[in-house]
């Protein structure tokens, strides 16, 4: 059973309205509280960010397809405001599970704006419900309640909308939750995963062969110790340095040996395993996945080290468990390279994000007249953006101009006279010099969540980024709301001084 709020307060319970939040705390929770309670009190606000969280269900597989629950039968669970809440505030804060799940059990406040009495209402959240139910929100969802967030902070700021919005539009890296990727060091993941997966399907089939798997195990870790630490030596003679190289090819040798007898193992093992006992076939699909995984490190460690091969760059994955992790290399200063997934962002002047996209295998670009188009869908009031060189491309400058009314897309290499014209005049000059605010918010995502996400897989890395600008917006609607608040504090004040 799912409501999207109780609809029948509890003795004891405080209304969200009634909620006092302390005007003089800098801490970013306040903030992000107060924005949400002005989503609650809203009701043209309310309506529509409450429509779209009843589609927030769990989900189910049968036969196939993809059914949500009944939210009318079933025992109880977390309301969706509640799940909003807390996972507003778990990207917010970048907090992890662990703190979250802290705050939700022992915050008096937070309590309050979930829908928990002081003294009436013992409810215990436990950790594992708490990462069961944020994970039920869909990245589509989220854009859609992020649509309402930003068009309740222009209500909020009282934005007139016969001005027009202006766009700034970047990209950044947001790192995935990885190791360095070496070859060695994925073929020890790749044999690590098949030995204990084999282990457990022999455990579950009582079939001998992998008693001693731990010992395996750390035999293979072993000999990856041995190659690691010859990679990492220097010799300058080239007697040694001759030496050392025949003794890096035979440790490799050793290691690629002990690979292959633990997949052999393997492979056995899953023969033996009946292939339509649907109880096994999760461990099975695993089972392929690593196997695979550990055929592929093998070929490229010899093809590399033993053949003297250069392995092109297609065929490197750099993570078995994050396969969508990218090797992004951006030139920055200090930062030869980055592990994650590009992320486009288009921000507002009056600092809210307007949209994003997970950019896979693209570049900027690629992207540019998507994140028009897609920004100018959902705010037709959109006439001007502003892109750095590295969105340029003489197709997005053509079809990018007879979208808007002007677009600062800086050329790359030499300016022709028509260009040297086009950007020298006042508003593309004036709103080039505004673009690098950009940067403070991609450096507030970073802050708030972004610098690295702690999800797992494809979705639940746009999942993640989605949660992200969603809170990011819900903080910047509290940070204004809280700033009004403060200056009609100060109005009162001087008012009664005066009359005194």
């Amino acid at each position: 059973m799912r409501r999207v709020i109780e609809p029948q307060m509890k003795l004891g319970e405080q209304a969200i309205a009634d909620i006092k939040l302390d005007p003089k705390s800098r801490d970013d929770i306040p903030q992000i509280l107060r924005g949400l309670q002005h989503i609650y009190t809203t009701p043209e606000l309310r309506e529509p960010i409450f429509t779209i969280l009843e589609e927030v269900l769990p989900e189910r597989q049968i036969e196939g397809k993809t059914i949500k629950a009944d939210p009318n039968n079933g025992r109880p669970g977390m309301t969706q405001w509640q799940i909003l809440v807390l996972g507003v505030l778990r990207l917010g804060l970048n907090a992890d599970y662990d703190r979250i799940h802290e705050l939700a059990n022992e915050h008096k406040t937070l309590r309050k704006m979930l829908g928990h009495s002081d003294w009436a209402d013992d409810k215990y959240y436990n950790l594992q419900t708490l990462k069961d139910n944020l994970r039920l929100f869909t990245p589509e969802i989220l854009d859609r309640l992020n649509r309402v967030v930003v068009q309740a902070g222009h209500k909020g700021i009282k934005k007139k909308l016969e001005d027009g919005t202006v766009g700034r539009c970047d990209s950044f890296v947001v790192e995935t939750d990885v190791h360095f990727p070496t070859d060695i060091n994925l073929l020890l993941d790749a044999i690590r995963k098949v030995i204990e997966i084999s282990a457990e399907l022999s455990r579950a089939n009582n079939l001998p062969g992998w008693r001693q798997y731990r010992y395996h195990q750390r035999l293979f870790k072993r000999q990856y110790r041995i190659v690691q630490r010859l990679k990492h030596s220097t010799s300058k003679s080239e007697s040694k340095r001759k030496q050392k190289e025949q003794e890096i090819q035979d440790a490799h040798r050793t290691y690629l040996d002990l690979a292959e007898g633990n997949l052999t193992r393997a492979d056995q093992t899953r023969q033996q395993i009946s292939p339509h006992d649907p109880l096994l076939m999760i461990w099975l699909i695993e089972l392929n996945k690593f196997m695979q995984h550990g055929r592929r490190q093998i070929n490229q460690i010899d093809r590399r080290v033993l053949q003297g091969k250069r392995i092109p760059h297609d065929e490197k994955v750099f993570s078995l468990f994050q396969p969508h992790t990218e090797w992004i290399s951006k030139g920055k200063a200090g930062v030869p390279v980055e592990l994650g997934l590009r992320v486009c962002v288009m921000e507002d002047r009056d600092r809210f994000i307007l949209h994003h996209r997970v950019m896979v295998k693209t570049t900027d670009d690629k992207v540019a007249f998507a994140m028009v188009g897609e920004t100018k869908q959902k705010f037709p009031t959109l006439r001007a953006v502003s892109m750095d060189k590295g969105f340029y491309s003489p197709a997005n400058q053509e079809v990018l101009k007879s979208r808007l009314d002007c677009v600062v897309l800086p050329k790359k290499g030499r300016l022709s006279q028509a260009d040297k014209v086009r950007e020298s005049g006042p508003e593309f000059v004036s709103l080039r010099k505004q673009h690098s605010a950009v940067e403070s918010a991609i450096n507030a995502l970073e802050v708030h969540g972004l610098d690295k996400c702690l999800d797992h897989g494809l979705n639940g890395f746009k999942r993640y980024v989605a949660m992200a600008v969603v809170a990011r917006n819900i903080q910047r609607l509290g940070a204004v709301l809280r700033q009004q608040d403060q200056e009609a504090t100060e109005r009162k004040r001087g008012s009664y001084k005066r009359a005194a």
